[in-house]
Formats: structure tokens, C-alpha cells, sequence
């Protein structure tokens, strides 16, 4: 794959046998953004577990402190007499039977993040072929679940995020944007880091994180202490 030079000239700041501190890995994903637009700024965690084993799954939820700088589109899937409550809380997207009907028929989702209320989840089985693979399926888990619409979406509105281990036991989770201050991604970084660590399961052996990187979007990797 060719690079662009103005990648690999910023590439040239970074030293790939270096393990960076979190602080400095941070100044160097702002200064070597390649992109013209306000990019994302990602950490990518290798995990040292089985992703084939059921146990070893790691998954949970956090709030960033300082947002993602991601707007997130939210879908509601309630009764009618909460319709009005989920819509003053800020989702974009609200409705019940009719609303998983019209998604079964067309198979298009224009949300990012779905929560429920509990009745809802036996009637949203029609449409988990088209949800659970693209990750929108509403969890207990991910505390997308519950009676407190109101709560529930403004928590996701508000810099809430759902994370889990892919298949290759790896973690991908934005941070933030560039233009965040670099104290504002340090706390954002530091706090999916010490969520991910209290999730490692009882069975996972030896190293638990066993790489840590941080890129900007489309920028070079810079591997850091986590």
C-alpha cells in the first residue's frame, strides 16, 4: 500500500521500537493527524484471551468523561405512552411495534445505538437478524435495557459507550477527536483503559494487555504503556 509523503514524513516522528507513555502518545497522534478534517483519535487493545471461549469475552460500558466529539444517533423502542418521554430526552429515532415492523420489511437501520424498555425486547426478536450482527441489539448488559428511557438516552447522548473484544481478542474504541485538549483525551483514554482492565476474566493467563496502540484516523501507530 503506497502512503502519501506527508504520512511518511510525519512517520519519521515516531520511533516504532519506542513504548510511549500515555501523555506522549497522545501529543504525537494530534501532531501526526495526516487528514485534513478533525479526526478521531483510536486505541486498539490486544488482549491476551481466548475470544472462542464464552468466558473470556470482555465487554462492558463506560462514560468518557469528555465525549467521543462523535455525535451519536439514538433509537427508542418503547410503548406509546413513553414515545413522548424518549423524544424529549433527545432520541432521534422513536417507536414501538410499527417502527421494528418498518425495520424488518426494509432491512435499514438510520441509527447508531438502540435502547429499550424491557416489554419491548420479545417483539425486537423480529428484526435481531438485522441488529445483532451490526452490534444495535438492546442489552441488559450494556445497560441499553431498562425503564429509565430518559436516563438511558441521555447517558448515550452524553458520551456513554459500549465496548467488547472482537473476534481476534482485540479492542477498538475512539477516544476522542484532535482538537480535544490533550488533558481531555488523557482522561478519556485512561478511563476505557481502567474499564477494560476491571473486566478481565478470572480465566484469562498471563499478559492481559499485551499491545497498546494509539492512531489518529488513517495515522501511523504509536504503541504506549497502558
Amino acid at each position: 500500500m503506497s502512503r502519501s509523503k506527508r504520512y511518511t514524513a510525519v512517520k519519521t516522528k515516531i520511533d516504532p521500537k519506542k513504548t510511549y507513555s500515555i501523555e506522549e502518545a497522545i501529543a504525537l497522534a494530534k501532531d501526526t493527524s495526516t487528514v485534513k478534517f478533525d479526526a478521531s483519535i483510536e486505541v486498539h487493545l490486544k488482549l491476551g484471551i481466548d475470544p472462542s471461549k464464552g468466558e473470556q469475552q470482555v465487554r462492558g460500558t463506560v462514560t468518557l468523561p469528555h465525549g467521543t466529539g462523535k455525535s451519536k444517533r439514538v433509537a427508542a423502542f418503547v410503548e406509546s405512552d413513553k414515545e413522548a418521554e424518549a423524544t424529549a430526552a433527545g432520541a432521534d429515532v422513536v417507536g414501538g411495534e410499527s417502527l421494528i415492523a418498518e425495520i424488518a420489511s426494509s432491512g435499514k437501520i438510520n441509527f447508531d445505538v438502540a435502547v429499550a424498555t424491557p416489554t419491548m425486547m420479545p417483539k425486537l426478536a423480529k428484526v435481531a437478524k438485522i441488529l445483532g450482527p451490526k452490534g444495535l441489539m438492546p442489552n441488559p448488559k450494556t445497560e441499553t435495557v431498562g425503564m429509565n428511557i430518559k436516563k438511558m438516552v441521555t447517558d448515550t447522548k452524553g458520551g456513554k459507550i459500549s465496548w467488547k473484544n472482537d473476534d481476534t481478542g482485540n479492542i477498538h474504541q475512539i477516544v476522542g477527536k484532535v482538537s480535544f485538549p490533550a488533558e481531555n483525551l488523557a482522561v478519556n483514554l485512561t478511563t476505557i483503559l481502567e474499564a477494560v482492565k476491571k473486566a478481565k476474566p478470572a480465566s484469562a493467563k498471563g499478559i492481559y494487555i499485551q499491545t497498546s496502540v494509539l492512531t489518529s484516523s488513517m495515522g501511523p501507530a504509536i504503541h504506549f504503556t497502558a
